[in-house]
């Protein structure tokens, strides 16, 4: 019987916001935050946490959550899953990111979907739509093959839109289907393929870009990909912060 497990990579180091899966909000760090929502909105999954570090464990670990250490000098989360997974030994393991603490049962349920027959990776989008996300570096962006296999990824503006000099212009793009995708850092891959992913040397493009994903694209991969309206807020900077406090006011009652 296939089994499926969700997860976590979870490490301290950030350089854009260093120590944020400990930072509080509204008392409880945003690691708690995730690991909460994560076993509210996808209660049958198995939950594990990939971590580096005895202080992470430690506040996983109180809070009621199992951990895994990992090496501190993995290069990226897939690895660290893959790392963990040895000791899971999951057949299919669903990667949510720790800084993610608005993820849910939707967006897991449908990159569980997307592991058919034949596909060993997958991942989700949710179409872009302002000029600003398009040019923003913390927006990754990715275009994908008419089958809904991911072509690139990307934290420049992509593809480059010649009628306008490079600018998305919402109005002249509703004429077209979406083309362009806000990267979601949510992750499905089968345990073959997360062994087979962590003896792979990092590829230039995943050195130059820091994008994981595109060491599966260098080596030839496939990674199916998954359109969703819901997006998510991705802890990557303080703003970002302020950004979540704003959507818990909104969304969340103070049991959530």
């Amino acid at each position: 019987m296939s089994t499926t497990a969700i997860i976590v990579p979870a490490r301290l180091g950030s350089t854009r916001f260093p120590q944020k899966l400990l930072h509080p909000v509204n008392g409880k760090p945003i690691i708690i935050w995730t690991a909460d929502r994560i076993r509210k909105e996808a209660p049958d999954i198995p939950l594990y946490f990939a971590v580096d570090g005895e202080s992470l464990a430690k506040v996983l670990d109180k809070a009621g959550y199992e951990t895994v250490m990992t090496s501190p000098g993995l290069p990226s989360g897939t690895d660290r899953i893959a790392a963990a997974n040895r000791e899971i030994q999951a057949d299919r393991v669903i990667n949510v990111q720790a800084d993610e603490p608005m993820v849910t049962g939707n967006h897991i349920r449908l990159l569980d979907s997307l592991l058919t027959e034949g596909i060993d990776m997958a991942t989700l989008g949710t179409p872009l739509q302002y000029n600003h996300d398009y040019h923003n570096p913390n927006h990754v962006k990715f275009v994908r093959a008419q089958d809904g296999r991911a072509l690139y990824f990307s934290r420049s503006p992509l593809p480059y839109i010649r009628d306008t000099q490079g600018i998305f212009d919402e109005e002249q793009m509703q004429d077209f289907d979406p083309a362009v995708f806000i990267h979601l850092g949510l992750y499905a891959y089968t345990k073959d393929f997360l062994e087979k992913f962590s003896q792979l040397s990092p590829g230039i493009l995943e050195t130059l870009e820091k994008l994981e994903m595109l060491r599966a694209i260098e080596h030839g991969y496939t990674i199916a990909t998954g359109i969703t309206e819901e997006g998510l807020i991705e802890i990557d900077t303080p703003d970002n912060v302020i950004e979540f406090e704003q959507a818990l006011k909104i969304h969340f009652s103070p049991e959530s």
